[in-house]
């Protein structure tokens, strides 16, 4: 976390280039939408005014927002990213969606859903039942994704759901990195809504 574009570039400094820089508020749930966002910052200027500007962007677009400053990652790379999320419906109670994530959740609107729990066999049905998880297996000799790594954070989330129980209204990850294969999977963006809010 970071509240000025110094703080910013002392921690990009310190994590180590590329990064990225996405804009710190709690009202802000879709931080591409309000211009919130910057990837791939190779320096210390470019830190700066990324932060900037994520922060004027989202003052612009959502003057009534909390303003928190900026968030400062390391930039990662992957095969490909996915959606997971939970949310709550009325009748059947906590229900999850998995996708193809990132900008193409809205696009192609590829997804699977199941009832909570799932567990990582599930996980395994749900990212197979994918018109995109070709993606994932070594298309056109692109490298194979960790679909181990990514059903087991699925099944991780079922379980983080489950615990919260009714105290929980939403959660979502997107994207979910996915490496390839053995190398992991890694949320880079999640969202969060309890009862309390």
């Amino acid at each position: 976390m970071a509240t000025t574009p110094d703080e910013a570039a002392s921690a990009a400094d310190s994590i180590g280039y590329p990064v990225v820089v996405k804009v710190l508020s709690p009202d802000i749930a879709h931080k591409t939408e309000v211009g919130g966002v910057r990837l791939g910052l190779a320096d210390a200027r470019q830190v700066r005014t990324a932060a900037a500007e994520v922060v004027a962007n989202a003052v612009q677009a959502m003057p009534q927002a909390e303003q928190r400053g900026v968030l400062v990652q390391k930039m990662a790379s992957g095969v490909c990213e996915l959606i997971v999320g939970v949310t709550r419906d009325p009748v059947f109670g906590p229900a999850m969606t998995v996708g193809l994530g990132g900008i193409f959740t809205e696009i192609f609107h590829d997804v699977a859903h199941r009832l909570l729990p799932v567990d990582r066999s599930m996980a395994h049905e749900m990212l197979s039942s994918l018109r995109g998880f070709r993606l994932m297996t070594g298309f056109r000799g692109k490298p194979s994704a960790d679909i181990e790594a990514a059903a087991s954070a699925i099944a991780a989330l079922s379980d983080a759901a489950m615990a919260l129980g009714d105290q929980l209204c939403e959660m979502e990850v997107n994207p979910l990195l996915v490496r390839q294969a053995g190398q992991g999977a890694v949320a880079l963006d999640a969202l969060i809504l309890t009862n309390e809010q």
